[in-house]
């Protein structure tokens, strides 16, 4: 898993690593005007945590994360 960051330019993203391999999924986090983003280490391992977990298709469907959700 990589971690980085870029900048869109001519409607691209260009980003701030090597390129990347083609076919490469990737997935975007963009601030909004004005917003600020930033984790703490914890914060950071817990989404590298979840990102991991993802990846071996540990997920739940939506009508259960609905249910969870409606429930809490």
């Amino acid at each position: 898993m990589l971690i980085t960051t870029g900048r869109v330019r001519g409607g691209r993203i260009e980003l701030d690593t090597q390129p990347l391999p083609e076919g490469t999924e990737v997935t975007e986090l963009a601030r909004e005007d004005g917003e600020a983003f930033a984790l703490g280490p914890d914060e950071e391992a817990t989404l590298l945590t979840a990102m991991a977990e993802a990846d071996r298709g540990e997920t739940v469907g939506a009508a259960e994360l609905l249910t969870t959700i409606r429930g809490a």
